[in-house]
């Protein structure tokens, strides 16, 4: 063999590790923009999640108002009526809020007055809605949703940072080889980078991506 020239597997080691070097860079650069953009996108998700519960509690605060405005009144109702006070009865009867009022009807129907089995007062039945209250509840549901989406988005970006993570060994096994003398042993470092990096690309090829245009 003449002097400076290495056999053809030798030379082949040397083309994998430069290969392998090349294409672990490449997905590197990759999943590190992909780590960046999920970051991106649990941030933003995090934003509507929080908008999403101030929302909530703002219906919350609402419907917790005006379920003390019909309480008072219901309880003023009550005393005037005990006292037979029919006039100042109908006149807290009249401010009653017109989602109160279907409840009432209701409750009064049952002869509250005569009848032992009547429902305890109109909160108790189910005509009396609030409607900021069923808001509230609808939010909650949305921002649990959302917070869901959260949890998702930092799953796959911490996924995709594991990704750079081995991606760099296998640069690392790439790199390595090419400083040995021995082809065994470089053969057998390229191998196991190539193994690494091989089953990464399948890890990954299951991700979903995130691209900013």
């Amino acid at each position: 063999m003449p002097e400076g020239e290495r056999p053809g597997w030798a030379q082949r080691l040397e083309l994998l590790a430069t290969v392998l070097l090349a294409v672990a860079a490449v997905a590197t650069a990759w999943s590190s923009y992909q780590a960046t953009r999920w970051n991106g996108e649990q941030a933003k998700a995090a934003s509507q999640t929080n908008a999403i519960r101030i929302d909530a509690a703002r219906a919350q605060g609402e419907a917790q108002a005006e379920t003390e405005v019909d309480l008072a009144l219901f309880i003023q109702w009550v005393d005037a009526n005990a006292h037979d006070e029919a006039e100042l009865a109908d006149f807290y009867a009249s401010r009653f809020r017109d989602e109160f009022q279907p409840a009432f009807d209701a409750w009064l129907a049952t002869d509250p007055m005569e009848n032992p089995d009547a429902p305890p007062s109109p909160f108790a039945l189910p005509e009396y809605q609030v409607e900021a209250r069923d808001q509230a509840e609808e939010y909650d549901r949305q921002a649990e949703v959302s917070a869901a989406t959260v949890r998702t988005d930092i799953q796959r970006a911490t996924n995709y940072v594991l990704a750079v993570v081995l991606f760099a060994v296998a640069l690392f096994f790439a790199g390595i080889s090419t400083k040995l003398d021995s082809d065994r042993l470089r053969a057998t470092l390229l191998v196991v980078g190539w193994v690494i990096f091989l089953g990464s690309v399948a890890w990954i090829a299951t991700f979903p991506i995130s691209f900013a245009v």
